[in-house]
């Protein structure tokens, strides 16, 4: 950057990124498309080093990120709004692409007319529903650890639905190949069994109750949630239909 640029929004003269009167960054839009995008990225998504660090914590060590956020260690993680923002993003593109190919039917189904209306249903609908519900995630959470803010829950929340994303990724295109392969079968098996697995030992990191206290309660607000989903996706679904 120049030291003789002005602002383009208020014209104060710049020595630095950033407008020191009004805070704008100075971006330099006369750059090849390839920069730009990349650079659109790297400030959206946080492509650096702590985006992958965030993960492998978020995946590695069920319930640590959030332990870690609480307690002030922020700088080196993604933020966990960004971090939802992003991967619910990439999720829901990968089971849009998946419902649309088919490979969510169910037996009796059409691909022409049944596999367009499940993709709008989960690339459309489904991803407002569930940011709607994230929050309603929390409540529960709060009236099960009544001790705690419900900002911690809230973040709780955030980086479990992370984990559960990126774990569906894996598990959803396998649905159809897995009637016809054992092996598939087995692995939605397990990571559906690690899923459960993560719930509970995050839980219990995060909340620090016991083993006993932590098992029932992830169990009822994990039914509690699948209810509430159920009965949301039905209601979107009969209404888009009507």
């Amino acid at each position: 950057m120049r030291i003789d640029d002005r602002c383009k929004n208020c014209g104060t003269a710049l020595a630095a990124e950033y407008c020191p009167s009004c805070g704008q960054r100075n971006v330099d839009l006369e750059r090849p498309l390839v920069e730009l995008v990349g650079e659109v990225l790297r400030e959206s998504f946080d492509f650096d080093g702590r985006a992958f660090r965030t993960i492998w914590t978020l995946i590695r060590w069920p319930g640590l990120l959030t332990t870690e956020f609480l307690a002030g260690y922020r700088k080196k993680y993604t933020p966990p709004f960004r971090l939802y923002l992003v991967i619910s993003i990439l999720f829901f593109l990968v089971v849009t692409l998946i419902a649309g190919r088919g490979i969510l039917l169910g037996e009796g189904q059409d691909l022409q007319t049944d596999a367009l209306d499940q993709a709008r249903l989960l690339g459309d609908d489904l991803p407002k529903l569930m940011f709607i519900l994230l929050p309603v995630f929390a409540l529960l959470l709060k009236a099960a650890f009544r001790g705690r803010l419900y900002f911690d829950h809230l973040i709780y929340s955030l980086h479990l639905h992370c984990a559960s994303y990126l774990v569906l990724a894996l598990m959803l295109p396998l649905e159809k190949a897995a009637g016809e392969h054992w092996h598939l079968a087995v692995v939605q098996v397990l990571l559906l069994i690690w899923l459960l697995s993560y719930l509970v030992l995050s839980m219990r990191r995060v909340y620090l109750a016991s083993w006993v206290a932590t098992g029932y309660k992830s169990f009822a607000i994990l039914l509690g949630y699948l209810v509430l989903i159920a009965g949301a996706v039905e209601a979107v679904d009969t209404i888009g239909t009507t």
